[in-house]
Parts: structure tokens; C-alpha cells; sequence
């Protein structure tokens, strides 16, 4: 696949999740370019600003095969990962799925199981398998996570482990939609039941298994400079020094953020990565993978503002 196809199949699942979703461009946008980078996405809203639906109608528009987990307080490790049940017919045991071996997997609400429930995903989004009971099943080489918490609430939420938060190339803040695009959903929307499935919206899928590797591949082959490579390090590596951080970005974060600068330069027609890819992703790849020093949280210094100050203080190269 060639990279204009690349820049033409992002701009058909746009149009796609578009019928279903109205506005939220940019959170699709990182959808796209943690997609073609192999990443899982973290997204952070207000409840009521279609989380649910982008995610549904994303996989529907890919042609992947959804699956979605509603975590909750007494929410299992096994209820995520499935069990082998023994069969008294047959006297042997028999793999029961759980919903992980869906290809895109929306975990709604993700910060209300508790961390041994949340721990369940972590070789999932790494490995891209489930070990159950010392056998190891494989996922699909398009197993994604789709997760989603809510900002506002404190009561009855777990805060997400580093390791946990480190597994997710992005983490993506929804805001609410400006009046124009609230005015949109209300017409668009407004006779519709709630809780609406992308397809019953008109959502179609425009790829394939074996369209989404090709673009895979593509994206794969993007140049990516020495002198950006070295900048990404000194980015993600800066963080680690700020007097604002107990501690900054890791190693993986930086091997992420080069991935999925190589995605954005595909969307982009380019077939090289320039220093504005990396800056235009770092907020999104740094945001949750920092933890704010005590003087910095009294002065009331936030992420975002700690991220900016990294990449103006960091030189790019030219």
C-alpha cells in the first residue's frame, strides 16, 4: 500500500465515524495514528461525550470485531480474560473467551475495578497475548484498547497503576463540543434512542483485515531521521529531569512516541517524520505518565503546562 492510500483509507474512516460522531476530528485523529502505530488509547471526558460511540463506530468503520467491558467494583480478572471450565462429557477442559479476544476491545470506565482487575490487561496490550493457566493464547495483530474513565468523579474510582498507564500510547482529553457542533448533535440525534449503535446509524466498514496490514506496513516504512530520533530521546528524557516531576516518561514512551510520529507523517503524505510531528503528539504521548512533584501540585503547576515548557525548552533540530 502506498502512503497516498494510507491518506485515503484515514480519510474514508473519518467520513464513516463522521455519520455517527459529530466534531471530536483531533480524537480521531489519534484513534488513526495509534491504530497504524499499534497502540491503545486512553480517553478522558465528561460523561455524554460520545466515548462510547466514537469507539463503537470506529471499529465498525475498520471492520473489526468490537467488544466491549463495562468495569465495575467487583469486576474479575477471569471475567475479562475467560477460564477453562472443565466438560464432564468429554472429561476434559474447554476455553471459555472472555471478551479480550475481541480485535478492538472498548474498556468502558476502566478506573472502576480495582488494580488486580486492571492488571488483567497488561500482557494483553503488550504481548498481545492471555496466558490462562500457564497456556499462552494469542490475540489478533489488531488487538486494540479503547479505554475510557471520567475526570469529575473520586468516589468509587481506582487511579490507574504507572504500569497500567504506561501500556497506552495516548492519553486523549474530550472536551465537550463548541455550541455549532452541540447544535449538530441535538438535530442529528435528537429522535434517536439512546444509546444508539454505530450501525444503526449508518456507520459502514470501509477495510479489512488485510487492508489495515497493508497500511500498517506502509506506515512502518516511514523514514525516521536520526536527528528526530535523537530529539524524541532528549524530549522524553528531559522529563525525567524537571524539578516538577518525581518522575517523567520511560523508556517505552519514547520508542512509542517515534511510532506513532511515523503514523501522523503517513496521514500527513509525508514518508519522513519532521520534528512538528513529535511536538504535536508529545502532550498526548507525556500527559499521563508523569507524576507532579508536591511543590509543584501546591503551586498548582498541571501536565499540560510542565509538557509545553519541555518541548519549548527543548531544541529541535532543523
Amino acid at each position: 500500500m502506498t502512503l497516498d492510500q494510507v491518506r485515503a483509507l484515514a480519510d474514508a474512516i473519518r467520513s464513516e465515524v463522521g455519520k455517527a460522531v459529530v466534531g471530536q476530528q483531533q480524537t480521531v485523529d489519534h484513534l488513526l495514528i495509534a491504530l497504524f502505530a499499534g497502540g491503545h488509547v486512553l480517553l478522558e471526558g465528561p460523561p455524554g461525550t460520545a466515548k462510547t460511540l466514537l469507539a463503537q463506530s470506529f471499529a465498525t468503520a475498520l471492520g473489526l470485531d468490537f467488544g466491549r467491558i463495562q468495569f465495575t467494583p467487583d469486576l474479575m480478572p477471569g471475567d475479562i480474560l475467560g477460564s477453562n471450565l472443565f466438560n464432564f462429557q468429554t472429561s476434559t477442559f474447554t476455553l471459555t473467551r472472555g471478551p479480550i479476544f475481541h480485535e478492538l476491545l472498548l474498556a468502558d470506565e476502566i478506573n472502576r475495578t480495582p488494580p488486580k482487575t486492571q492488571a488483567a490487561l497488561l500482557e494483553a496490550m503488550q504481548e498481545r497475548r492471555v496466558t490462562l493457566d500457564g497456556q499462552a493464547h494469542a490475540l489478533s495483530d489488531r488487538f486494540m484498547v479503547v479505554a475510557t474513565q471520567n475526570p469529575i468523579e473520586s468516589q468509587g474510582v481506582y487511579p490507574l497503576p504507572e504500569a497500567q498507564l504506561d501500556r497506552f500510547l495516548f492519553k486523549v482529553l474530550v472536551a465537550y463540543p463548541d455550541i455549532d457542533e452541540e447544535r449538530r448533535i441535538v438535530a442529528q440525534h435528537g429522535d434517536a434512542r439512546a444509546g444508539a449503535k454505530a450501525m444503526e446509524l449508518g456507520v459502514g466498514a470501509v477495510a479489512d483485515r488485510d487492508v489495515l496490514a497493508g497500511a500498517v506496513a506502509a506506515v512502518a516504512g516511514v523514514k525516521l531521521a536520526e536527528g528526530v530520533v535523537d530529539y524524541i530521546v532528549r524530549l522524553v528524557r528531559a522529563s525525567r529531569e524537571s524539578v516538577d516531576l518525581v518522575a517523567g516518561a520511560s523508556p517505552r514512551a519514547a520508542v512509542l512516541l517515534g511510532g506513532a510520529a511515523r503514523a501522523r507523517a503517513a496521514l500527513e503524505g509525508r514518508d519522513y517524520v519532521v520534528p512538528d510531528d513529535v511536538k504535536a503528539l508529545a502532550p498526548a504521548v507525556l500527559r499521563h505518565r508523569m507524576i507532579l512533584s508536591p511543590a509543584a501540585e501546591i503551586e498548582g503547576r498541571q501536565a499540560e503546562t510542565i509538557v509545553a515548557d519541555l518541548i519549548a525548552r527543548t531544541e529541535s533540530p532543523r
